[in-house]
């Protein structure tokens, strides 16, 4: 079949359109973030004025060394939906132009795959355009159930980033697909890749918050500075972040798992072998392995905190390996994934 170039032509309109209101909420997010953070940050340390002077009090009415007072400090998250009863306005005002981005990507994504008749990830650019509106829709999904808004300029940035990337240097005319592609493998094995991926998006960027949240708390229980970045005040404590970042992780590695198994039933179909020693299935297993360790780590070697975190980033780094390298400079049965 030819090529809707007016399709095509729509498509990209929606991704640019997308991108722009995109770039509106990622700075209402960060001016939430950023208000919120000072918020908290200034109520931390009123509290940590006022408790001062009662726990003088009380080592002198017990006498040297007779009562030890606890520690006492503000509660570092989650982040409250209301600051002194006044909702968060330009919380609000993000998550609904996220919403409506989304919509926008997700035209665009529609539009691209109806100028071509066929599923609209055949492609590095496809791919790029296609698991960003994924990521979207996973965080969306999951501030449905809970309040994550505090993430959302975490998760705003790459995917703008990634955009960004995919209109400037991976752009490809929609066409159709090389015969490899024509089946419906490609549906099973893609979507859930996407799904898979965007949770482990979300789960690193909650990893990386959650190392630089505890260097924070570290240095408060010292009694240091906490420095720049008082926008960090407004998340949760780190176990929360760690606990949130292994829940991400415990369900995306099955749908990874998924991934591998129907690649390889795939690469059956389309080439007769289930597994060709392809670099793209090399580093799929590689993925796989890491969080692998990461969820046994866990589980039964009681590893947390920052070992743990390490191991998260080695998997995601992995998955970017797979993605920006593999696709495009390594040669094999995957080529035509890449740039052409």
């Amino acid at each position: 079949m030819s090529v809707d170039t007016t399709l095509a032509s729509t498509s990209n309109s929606l991704v640019y359109s997308a991108m722009a209101v995109y770039a509106v909420a990622l700075g209402a997010s960060a001016f939430d973030l950023a208000t919120l953070g000072e918020k908290v940050g200034a109520r931390r340390r009123a509290s940590a004025r006022s408790a001062a002077p009662r726990q003088e009090l009380a080592s002198q009415a017990g006498g040297v060394g007779t009562i030890t007072v606890g520690r006492t400090t503000a509660p570092t998250g989650p982040a409250p939906l209301a600051e002194d009863g006044a909702p968060r306005r330009a919380a609000g005002i993000a998550t609904s132009l996220t919403v409506l981005a989304l919509l926008l990507h997700l035209g665009g994504v529609v539009t691209r795959g109806l100028s071509a008749h066929r599923a609209p990830w055949g492609n590095m650019y496809e791919f790029s355009v296609t698991g960003t509106a994924v990521v979207v829709l996973v965080y969306l999904g999951v501030l449905a159930r809970r309040d994550i808004r505090w993430l959302s300029t975490f998760v705003l940035a790459p995917v703008l980033l990634s955009l960004g990337l995919a209109v400037a240097v991976l752009y490809t005319d929609s066409a159709p697909l090389v015969p490899a592609l024509q089946s419906f493998w490609l549906i099973i094995h893609v979507s859930i890749a996407f799904v898979s991926s965007a949770l482990f998006v979300l789960a690193f960027s909650t990893t990386v918050l959650q190392l630089v949240q505890e260097r924070r708390e570290v240095q408060r229980a010292q009694g240091r500075p906490t420095g720049a970045g008082r926008f960090m005040e407004a998340l949760p404590a780190s176990a929360d972040l760690e606990r949130l970042s292994y829940r991400l992780i415990a369900i995306s590695f099955p749908l990874w798992a998924f991934t591998l198994v129907a690649g390889a039933i795939w690469a059956e179909v389309a080439w007769g072998r289930y597994w060709n020693w392809d670099p793209k299935e090399v580093w799929t297993f590689i993925i796989w392995v890491v969080y692998a360790a990461y969820l046994h780590a866990r589980a039964t070697g009681g590893w947390g905190g920052r070992r743990a975190a390490y191991l998260s980033i080695a998997g995601f780094a992995c998955l970017m390996v797979n993605y920006g390298v593999v696709n495009v400079f390594f040669p094999g049965n995957h080529s035509y994934s890449g740039l052409s």
